[in-house]
């Protein structure tokens, strides 16, 4: 393992914060933390992940796409920001592309994705 591999490992463990996994196309629920003047609540943001970004490093990100109000809306989050207090897999899609950039054009039925009835978590032995 390089040096730069390992200080990341260790920015990662030091955060102890814990990652599902989860890619493209997948319906995902981000609690976000939002502060309005001197109070902090949590705000969930559910939507399909249409891209990740660098990984599961520490640089890493990934882009949520929701339709609210009859409007398509698109919000990056970085993997490891401290304003984000929790992510939950709602459910898992069966695509065949790494980034899903093609459902922005696409409205109604046609930007449906199918559920992957099959899924199986990784091993935990095999990211280590």
């Amino acid at each position: 393992m390089d040096l730069i591999a390992q200080l990341e490992a260790e920015q990662i463990a030091a955060l102890g914060k814990d990652i599902p996994d989860f890619k493209a196309g997948d319906t995902i629920r981000v609690g976000f933390k939002v502060t309005e003047g001197s109070r902090t609540r949590v705000q969930n943001y559910e939507g399909v992940c249409i891209s990740r970004k660098n990984g599961s490093g520490i640089a890493g990100s990934f882009t949520v796409r929701k339709i609210s109000f009859g409007e398509g809306v698109e919000r990056m989050f970085p993997l490891y920001s401290t304003n984000i207090d929790s992510i939950t897999v709602v459910r898992r899609g069966r695509v065949r592309r790494a980034k899903l950039y093609y459902l922005r054009s696409r409205r109604g039925k046609s930007a449906r994705i199918a559920e992957v009835s099959n899924y199986k978590p990784k091993s935990a032995g095999a990211e280590a």
